[in-house]
């Protein structure tokens, strides 16, 4: 009653306020404005279109067709972001795909790596065990990398950590086995049977009553309520119909891997262990079009949850774009590690031979 009205009435003044600060060219004030208006009322139509059209006057495009996409979920017929929208959004889909264009030329490069390449071969047992320290890092296992590598070199317990977290990198060392050994090799579909394996993989060593199937019981995750579990075997079923299906073959691989991760983890279908099943599952789909597996690092955490919560929400694009820049990001790190090398740098030079060197291969990689 009273306060819902009187939080709109001030998200209203805020926005009121926010037009004449931006008509008087105040644009810092009135960007806060504009915030404070969102803050009050989240759903408030005519504020996220009016913020659309100040990000436009920014040359923030992303964020302006994000904004418009907001109002037309909540207001799917409003004239002021239909309009916007129908400008922004041709737009957005070029810089998106100019993005995927940047990344496959960096994949070709990445690919005309020499196969015997021993700097190769050196960054992608180091970004082997990276991928487990940051998987089970971002969900809150608190082992360090060193001790992460200890445990699957020498099968040997770390005293004083507890077993739990352990478990979880056997698990995650194990499932990245079977995808390597037996999937990768095999072409053609993904199954319902191998998303299980996976995640039988993935909890085996931590829960091995629940590793391999799906959940029983309700499960509620931040603000997301995830299917029943009685409608949870149909979904999945549906889910890999989907990922053998025309339309997402058909998908940029860094769009199909997004997006599989993504449903995979909306439908939660396990008790736990979705997250780093669906990010297997994402590595699967980059590596079966060619791609390196990709690493979302720990310090990322905030920005993942977020571009979930935002996909629930109704727009995916923002977590495909989180990971077309991972994937970016990992093809970077693997030209550098390799070319650095092949260039043959003085090791002696101390630090500013390989940033020169670092400099050029960034430009080099952007044209």
């Amino acid at each position: 009653g009273g306060f819902v009205a009187e939080v709109r009435l001030e998200a209203r003044a805020a926005l009121h306020q926010a037009l004449e600060m931006k008509r008087q060219g105040k644009r810092e004030k009135a960007h806060k404005l504009f915030l404070h208006a969102l803050r009050m009322d989240p759903d408030y139509v005519d504020a996220l279109t009016e913020l659309g059209l100040f990000s436009e006057e920014e040359e923030d495009i992303i964020q302006a067709d994000f904004l418009y996409s907001k109002a037309l979920t909540i207001s799917p017929h409003n004239e002021k972001a239909l309009i916007s929208r129908d400008r922004t959004l041709p737009l957005v889909e070029e810089i998106d795909q100019r993005y995927f264009s940047i990344i496959d030329s960096k994949v070709q490069k990445v690919m005309s790596i020499p196969k015997g390449s021993s700097a190769l071969r050196r960054v992608m047992e180091e970004s082997y065990y990276h991928h487990i320290y940051h998987t089970v890092a971002i969900e809150g296992n608190t082992l360090t990398l060193a001790e992460i590598r200890h445990i699957i070199e020498t099968r040997y317990a770390v005293p004083g950590k507890s077993l739990e977290e352990q478990n979880e990198v056997i698990g995650m060392h194990a499932a990245m086995k079977y995808i390597n050994a037996t999937l990768l090799s095999r072409i053609g579909s993904v199954t319902l049977t191998d998303v299980l394996e996976i995640h039988r993989r993935v909890l085996g060593y931590v829960d091995p009553v629940e590793a391999g199937r799906f959940r029983t019981t309700q499960v509620f995750v931040g603000h997301h309520i995830p299917p029943h579990p009685r409608d949870v075997e149909k979904q999945v079923l549906e889910f890999v119909q989907w990922m053998n299906s025309e339309d997402a073959m058909s998908l940029h691989p860094v769009e199909f891997a997004a997006l599989a991760h993504y449903k995979l983890v909306y439908i939660h279908p396990f008790v736990d262990g979705n997250g780093r099943t669906s990010r297997l599952l994402m590595n699967l789909i980059l590596m079966q079009a060619g791609y390196p597996p990709i690493t979302i690092r720990k310090e990322q955490r905030a920005e993942y949850y977020h571009a979930l919560e935002v996909a629930n929400g109704g727009d995916v694009r923002p977590f495909i774009r989180l990971i077309a820049k991972c994937t970016e990001t990992t093809l970077d790190m693997l030209l550098f590690a390799t070319t650095e090398h092949s260039v043959g740098l003085p090791e002696a030079h101390g630090g500013s031979a390989t940033t020169d060197c670092k400099q050029t291969i960034l430009l080099k990689t952007r044209t």
